[in-house]
């Protein structure tokens, strides 16, 4: 999983896009992961797999 900080998130927006569209990327605030940006498809992946297992995301 790809790593960025939360500035440079924000500073290469488009980046992020490209980034997370490939792979889930951590952003980072003060070096500690706070979020994750996946994909619309590895969103509907994952959903569609916990609706399965009965679980809810």
């Amino acid at each position: 999983m790809q790593h960025m900080s939360a500035r440079d998130a924000k500073n290469g927006f488009g980046r992020l896009i490209d980034l997370a569209r490939a792979a889930p990327v951590s952003i980072d605030k003060y070096g500690r992961p706070v979020v994750i940006v996946l994909s619309v498809e590895e969103y509907e992946r994952l959903s569609a797999q916990s609706e399965k297992n009965g679980t809810n995301a």
